[in-house]
């Protein structure tokens, strides 16, 4: 299988990722939190010494990290936190997942909130000027970014959309699933107050653990309950961080995966990384633009882009040809990718596209192996 899906699941990962998740169930295996003996106490380091390992890889040393299952409960756990907590006017991109935009409507749909669109060109660049005059006019409580666009790849000026929203004081979260430890970011800049991360995708970790950086000052309300661990007589969640947010057994052997992960990438360089992965986009590109019946969609020179492409093909829904690709032993993601709303910029709604995403671990066999699957569909076309 030549694996072109990386952007729903790195893969695979870097070996210490297998090695490490294996010792830790065969060395250890306690719980956290939950103990004073050896191998509780382990487990105890080696969760902080993650937390770390994400603030030095985020540049964010006086930030708070939270682990949770998925990118998805993180965003929930802010979102629905931040609503509580009483915002009203809220800003999105055109480019948000449904983690982001199925949580707002449900709120919207009652009332609570009101959702803006960020102004974005149709050759997908981020107008400031238009954004600052939409500011204006609706002040806004809460702006939520993301980062790099799933569908299309593109990477949002984020550092300035958020210096704009923190002028009307309002609180930014930025969703860096498909960048993190990829697109170099500052997190430690005080314009960025959240930031979600996902550990099985450009960290290169296992999935079932993923986070969120936030700024410590903000007293997020929280929206799940369970046991700590500590301070159990307490019927209210706890005020101290990162406990507040993160209730019940943790996927300790997923954050040895992670800690291992971590690791790889830092002694890499996050600028190797993206180096690699401009490398991969680029030969994907060049091999696409190759066949006359692939429309590349979304993809303009003045913009930037993490290693993701999509396109349509020629008198084939996009479902048919990932039925042909998988046929072929190549892994892609067709339809909506689980945002319509980017779609719906593109023009690309209902049918959605065929999405090939690159990564690290991309050789040469996998290129020519879609090269092979796409001199089939021509031959049949």
């Amino acid at each position: 299988m030549a694996y072109f899906d990386n952007a729903a699941t790195t893969y695979p990962k870097p070996e210490t990722v297998y090695t490490s998740m294996d010792q830790f169930y065969r060395l250890n295996g306690a719980n956290a939190g939950r103990g004073r003996y050896n191998l509780a106490q382990s487990a105890n380091a080696l969760i902080g010494e993650t937390r770390a390992l994400v603030q030095e890889l985020l540049h964010c040393p006086t930030k708070q990290v939270i682990f949770t299952p998925s990118a998805t409960i993180s965003l929930n756990i802010i979102i629905q936190g931040m609503i509580q907590k009483g915002v009203k006017t809220v800003y999105i991109s055109p480019f948000e997942h449904n983690a982001v935009t199925r949580t707002l409507h449900h709120f919207e749909a009652s009332g609570s909130i009101f959702v803006h669109q960020l102004s974005v060109s149709k050759d997908m660049k981020y107008d400031l000027d238009r954004i600052r005059y939409q500011f204006e006019a609706n002040r806004p409580d809460f702006v939520i970014i993301s980062h790099a666009s799933n569908v299309f790849g593109l990477i949002a000026p984020v550092a300035e959309i958020c210096a704009l929203a923190k002028k009307f004081d309002a609180v930014t979260l930025i969703d860096m699933a498909q960048t993190a430890g990829l697109v170099d970011c500052d997190l430690g800049l005080n314009v960025f107050d959240f930031a979600v991360f996902a550990g099985h995708k450009t960290l290169y970790g296992p999935t079932g653990i993923s986070g969120f950086v936030m700024n410590p000052l903000i007293d997020l309300p929280p929206v799940i309950f369970g046991g700590t661990g500590f301070e159990s007589a307490n019927q209210n969640m706890p005020t101290n961080l990162p406990e507040r947010y993160e209730m019940g057994t943790m996927n300790i052997s997923g954050i040895a995966g992670l800690n291992a992960a971590l690791k790889w990438k830092l002694a890499q360089g996050v600028e190797a990384f993206w180096q690699k992965e401009q490398e991969h986009r680029r030969k994907l590109l060049s091999l696409l633009q190759e066949y006359w019946f692939i429309r590349v969609v979304g993809n303009y020179p003045d913009c930037n882009y993490v290693g993701i492409v999509s396109c349509l093909i020629e008198g084939i829904s996009s479902d048919s040809a990932g039925e042909i690709f998988d046929r072929c032993g190549i892994a892609v993601r067709t339809g909506l990718q689980c945002a319509p709303f980017a779609h719906q910029f593109a023009g690309t709604h209902p049918a959605g596209t065929v999405r090939f995403s690159v990564g690290y671990f991309t050789s040469e066999d996998d290129f020519e192996q879609l090269r092979e699957a796409l001199d089939y569909i021509e031959e049949n076309l």
